[in-house]
């Protein structure tokens, strides 16, 4: 008899619920990844072509293996009912089960059409978090809606250890099953980045974990807010697409000497899983505020600000640093996430679901529930998130965690000849300034296309009517 492994945001082999419960089972096991054109709709973005990067690279390590992961393609339901006919003797599928958005809605639509229909046994698991997203609840049974409790509820729960198996029994074979679709896959990743390329697979995976415990663990809490030094993990991207476990992860930290930087790493994994309860919580939060008195912000949305806002033009040069970074490595630091997107929301009034599907497009290592979470926190609008009153100040932000003006240098070079204390504000540079410095304001880099302080007094008033209504 042969069982299904089922890969989706989980491309590994080591320490993979689903595929160590496919192998207990004591069956032959054979790998399969669906592709889905409904969610193939903006070809070509970075995202896409990241993802479907690393599908091809685990593809590539299986196969010299002599183990195919054989690639489905088209309507789900069509796609395993044909693998039925053409393997007709597996009577059971294994996979990681979605917790949440559309990931959960097909998955509970995929194990009646298993059970009902082809009459298969499905075995779904719960892998991506550390706890899953009903794990960890107040005492009356209730979610909650701010962090710290379920942080001090989170850090006495058990976390589980990664899990150790062998690979004897995935199912060897010289030649895939649906060659044809192959070929889809290579169409889907023929135009990736190099940024992208240079980061795949869970041996990458486990270097940048190594590197980031060995090096920048320690001391994480006092430089993770500061972008020239680049001292975050990167290990963002490999668990979105589950090249590394989370649990994994978990053992390396907490494995580690005890210093301030591993209490704040581990807050930062807390987030993790926060923020994926909190979407199964609201399911509707990528389209709806969950704060509802600010469903109703009458946002200004304008569109020529956007488009300055996306190609880094906006005449503040650590927003701008920001824009240009995500655009160029498909990756922001996360410091910059925060201020550009207060910046969008709070002074350009510009609806907070334009960013997250911006995001969406251009983060390698986008993940719904944290994206989503990210943008209602700063927009104010989602649960635990800041205050609306509270609005970052581009400047201030700016000499506070880029006092030398190194990181807008990298990414923002018309601005490279000008000394520390005048970079995080171009604009107040005289005639003089300008042609000494070899900048031409307005012409060589952009006036800001906002006063910041009478941006925040409307962004206010804005809120506050919204409330009102």
């Amino acid at each position: 008899m042969t069982s299904v492994m089922w890969f989706r945001r989980d491309l590994r082999l080591k320490d993979n619920i689903a595929l160590l419960n496919a192998i207990k089972k004591g069956n032959k096991v054979f790998c399969v990844f669906h592709i889905n054109p409904e969610q193939l709709t903006k070809p070509d973005t970075v995202n896409q072509s990241a993802f479907f990067a690393s599908v091809k690279y685990f593809k590539d390590e299986l196969k010299a293996q002599d183990i195919q992961l054989n690639i489905l393609y088209g309507d789900l339901q069509e796609s395993f009912q044909y693998l039925k006919d053409k393997v007709p003797d597996w009577q059971d599928i294994f996979f990681n089960f979605d917790e949440k958005g559309f990931g959960r809605q097909r998955d509970q639509k995929m194990v009646t059409f298993f059970e009902n229909t082809l009459h298969i046994k499905a075995h779904p698991f719960v892998d991506y978090n550390l706890h899953g997203a009903t794990e960890i609840k107040k005492d009356s049974g209730e979610g909650y809606k701010v962090f710290t409790p379920y942080f001090k509820k989170w850090i006495n729960q058990v976390k589980p250890v990664p899990k150790v198996y062998d690979y004897t029994l995935l199912q060897k074979s010289k030649s895939p099953l649906f060659s044809e679709n192959d070929f889809r896959l290579s169409k889907l990743v023929q135009n990736q980045r190099k940024f992208i390329t240079n980061h795949l697979g869970t041996k990458n995976a486990e270097k940048a974990l190594h590197y980031f415990i060995t090096n920048n663990l320690a001391q994480y809490d006092q430089n993770r807010d500061i972008p020239a030094l680049d001292k975050t993990s990167h290990l963002s991207r490999y668990l979105r697409t589950g090249e590394i476990s989370i649990r994994t992860i978990w053992q390396a930290v907490v494995q580690a000497p005890d210093s301030n930087g591993k209490s704040s790493f581990i807050k930062e994994l807390c987030w993790r899983d926060f923020y994926n309860m909190i979407y199964v919580m609201y399911p509707n939060q990528q389209q709806v505020s969950i704060k509802q008195e600010f469903e109703q912000v009458d946002w200004i949305n304008d569109q020529e600000q956007f488009e300055l806002w996306k190609s880094g033009q906006t005449g503040f040069p650590i927003v701008d640093a920001g824009m240009r970074q995500l655009n160029k490595q498909g990756w922001m630091h996360n410091r910059l996430r925060m201020i550009v997107a207060s910046f969008l929301t709070k002074d350009l009034l510009i609806d907070w679901r334009w960013g997250e599907a911006y995001f969406h497009e251009k983060l390698l290592d986008y993940d719904a529930a944290s994206n989503i979470g990210g943008w209602q926190w700063a927009a104010s609008t989602g649960t635990d998130s800041v205050p609306y009153f509270r609005i970052f100040n581009p400047k201030i932000q700016s000499q506070k965690f880029d006092p030398d003006g190194l990181f807008i240098k990298q990414y923002v070079p018309e601005l490279k000849n000008i000394d520390t204390k005048m970079i995080h504000e171009p604009n107040k540079l005289s005639v003089a300034d300008q042609k000494k410095f070899g900048v031409t304001l307005g012409r060589m880099y952009p006036l800001p296309i906002v006063d910041h302080a009478q941006a925040r007094k409307r962004a206010i008033s804005f809120y506050e009517a919204s409330k009102d209504v």
